[in-house]
């Protein structure tokens, strides 16, 4: 195992025996030695192969900054992330959670604390990226002694929810903002609060996340071979097309985004189950 760069004392590159370049960490592992020197690896206690070029190149340059036990904690935080939501997740959350977590703590010795705009619907439409956040907090008290607030785990989820969709993080906040507008007029429509444990406001919700992705990334979901249906949805669920209509409006007024008929349709449909056929 020969050592291609040296990133500080505790990180370096090295190719493995497929030629494969891999960032590999140890404590003291480049202590007095330099590139091309062997490194024993009992020595090496954490690997990773980033198989995005662009994602390998931010993680070495974060890795020179920062502090081994982040980027342990990191790694055990992530671990936690996969097994608790049993998805994939994109290479990504390694640089992500890192870097958040340690300026995150940074911020917080210093008097600094940020507060989460999207904290409380982040709980609600993230419940389960939102409990590893919980549980991130966590591990970094254990670890560093610091209780961050709560804000700190919806920042967490939300970095999760990221890696899961591909975005970028700040389409992320806007998909989620998008998602909170919208249950908001269905909430205010009809003088409701939701069952937030029922399936029904489950997939009403899943339903809000991929439309609000479609719609921060102005790509139209139009097919007009469900023309006749929407016009059989607007007799029967008269109260929720109704919603939609104000929805649609608004949606055009703000993102100058216009609902397909499909779309209309499709929402309308788990409007209608959101409403009236969730437990009371």
């Amino acid at each position: 195992m020969k050592i291609e760069k040296i990133l500080n004392n505790n990180v370096v590159v090295i190719h493995d025996e497929k030629g494969l370049e891999k960032i590999v960490m140890g404590r003291g592992l480049a202590f007095k030695r330099k590139v091309g020197d062997e490194i024993d690896a009992n020595m090496v206690d954490k690997e990773f192969y980033m198989a995005n070029h662009d994602v390998n190149s931010r993680f070495q340059e974060l890795v020179v900054d920062i502090p081994l036990e982040y980027l342990e904690l990191g790694e055990d935080i992530v671990k936690f992330a996969k097994t608790h939501l049993g998805r994939k997740l994109n290479d990504s959350i390694y640089i992500s959670i890192v870097d958040h977590m340690y300026t995150a703590i940074v911020r917080f010795q210093e008097g600094i604390v940020v507060k989460n705009a999207l904290l409380w619907d982040t709980k609600r439409f993230y419940p389960d990226e939102f409990e590893v956040g919980k549980q991130a907090l966590d591990m970094i008290e254990e670890k560093f002694k610091v209780r961050l607030p709560e804000d700190e785990a919806g920042f967490i989820a939300l970095h999760i929810v990221n890696a899961q969709m591909e975005e970028e993080i700040e389409d992320v906040y806007e998909i989620t903002k998008v998602m909170q507008e919208i249950s908001n007029i269905v909430k205010y429509f009809f003088n409701v609060e939701f069952d937030e444990d029922s399936v029904y406001f489950y997939r009403f919700i899943t339903h809000l996340k991929f439309f609000a992705q479609r719609l921060i990334n102005h790509n139209t979901y139009a097919s007009e071979t469900e023309d006749d249906l929407l016009e059989v949805i607007k007799v029967k669920y008269r109260n929720a097309y109704e919603c939609v209509v104000k929805i649609t409006q608004f949606i055009a007024e703000k993102y100058d985004y216009v609902l397909s008929n499909e779309e209309q349709l499709y929402l309308t449909i788990h409007i209608e189950r959101v409403i009236y056929k969730s437990d009371k």
